[in-house]
């Protein structure tokens, strides 16, 4: 068993990870905090394309490029999007091939994290 300190947005997690043979190992998670009070419920997420991946953004931000438009093809890696958070420039790549369904954010829009910004076939 190997143990971890893990902290999620703000919130510290003391984690325990047995190893297994492959076939669903466990992990323990204990909060090492009090838990956060529970937020209120978040309005559903723009407009998602029709794609069957969907690249989000990991962070709330400001989309400074958009690098693809929807039939493109793509690579694993290729970047898709910049973004702009805390003053620099993330690039947002494509987690696998495919091909782009659609574009769901334009240049200068602002983002939280989760917003599908991409999505892909």
């Amino acid at each position: 068993m190997k143990n971890y300190t893990i902290t999620v947005n703000g919130n510290v997690y003391e984690v325990t990870v047995e190893e297994g043979t492959g076939s669903g190992s466990a992990a323990a998670i204990a909060p090492k905090a009090a838990a956060p009070k529970a937020a209120a419920p978040k309005a559903a997420p723009k407009s998602a394309g029709a794609g069957a991946v969907k690249v989000a953004a990991p962070m709330p931000g400001k989309i400074l490029k958009v690098n693809v438009t929807a039939g493109q093809a793509v690579k694993k890696g290729d970047v898709l999007v910049v973004l702009e958070a805390m003053k620099m420039e993330n690039e947002i790549q494509a987690p696998q091939d495919g091909t782009v369904a659609s574009v769901d954010t334009s240049a200068g829009a602002t983002v939280e994290s989760g917003d599908v910004l991409v999505s892909l076939n």
